[in-house]
């Protein structure tokens, strides 16, 4: 009996070793994850700070979020040209009088044993460029519609040297005084050949005419042809039929009478577009 005492007392004696042991080791657990857990709360205060200085982004709601403002385009660098405007041209009624000569020249056109040598000139102020209007009277009378196909005369233009006539572009009332000294009454609306001057008053070469439904290049080219054809021979002419081109030396301005608007003393067949000669 004292035997089985002493063992029962041995396992009791162990047991509560074990138990404590247990106890420890729990503890210790318990303690380590304590401190684990409490290490990200600490960290996070550091981050918390940095976090500060970041945008945060709101949680949804059912209230509607305000329009952002919009971001500003930037604005683009000035062009080398200006656009385009839509606005009428401005038409300069009395110009300076001065006048400045095209620095542009050209070959001959046309194979017309009558060459005929021209230069350009423009009033100063009156929003012309030289040049620009010598290319285009250049152009008109090189066209295979104009003077050349009579195969009488030929042209050039030219900047210096002899020349036989000039096509002066100059503002309304200077075309009036210029007009003026042939005897012709152009009431700052009209061209007129005088002399050895062709004179384009500026507001017809920068507007056209109302009574011409075609492009503004094409009426350039009519005033070119009426005003040159006058100078190689040419006297005015008239409507032939209702439907028909008006004629190049037909007075356009004044009305078409029943004919189509027409820029081009020849057609681009090469024939003649004629009408009845009048004053």
């Amino acid at each position: 009996m004292r035997a089985a005492r002493r063992s029962i007392r041995r396992r009791r004696a162990r047991r509560r070793a074990v138990l404590a042991v247990g106890c420890v080791l729990a503890f210790g657990v318990l303690g380590t994850a304590g401190y684990v857990a409490l290490r990200p709360a600490v960290a996070g205060r550091a981050d918390d700070a940095s976090l500060q200085a970041r945008p945060v982004t709101p949680p949804l709601t059912d209230s509607p979020s305000p329009t952002p403002s919009p971001t500003p385009s930037p604005t683009p660098p000035p062009s080398a040209s200006p656009p385009a405007s839509s606005a009428p041209p401005q038409i300069v009624g009395h110009g300076s009088g001065d006048f400045t000569i095209a620095t542009a020249s050209g070959g001959r056109v046309g194979s017309g044993a009558t060459l005929r040598r021209y230069r350009v000139e423009v009033e100063d102020g009156i929003g012309i460029d030289p040049n620009g209007a010598a290319a285009a009277v250049q152009a008109v009378l090189a066209d295979p519609r104009s003077w050349t196909t009579d195969k009488r005369d030929s042209f050039q233009l030219v900047s210096s040297g002899s020349y036989d006539f000039t096509v002066k572009i100059a503002s309304p009332d200077t075309a009036d005084a210029i007009c003026a000294t042939g005897g012709l009454d152009t009431r700052g609306e009209v061209n007129c050949d005088v002399g050895k001057q062709v004179v384009v008053n500026s507001k017809r070469w920068l507007t056209g005419s109302p009574e011409f439904d075609g492009p503004l290049a094409d009426y350039r080219a009519l005033i070119i042809n009426h005003e040159v054809g006058h100078r190689i021979g040419h006297g005015h002419e008239t409507c032939p039929g209702k439907g028909k081109p008006a004629p190049a030396m037909m007075q356009q301005i004044y009305g078409l009478k029943g004919c189509t608007a027409n820029a081009w003393p020849y057609d681009a067949d090469g024939s003649y577009l004629s009408g009845p000669s009048v004053p």
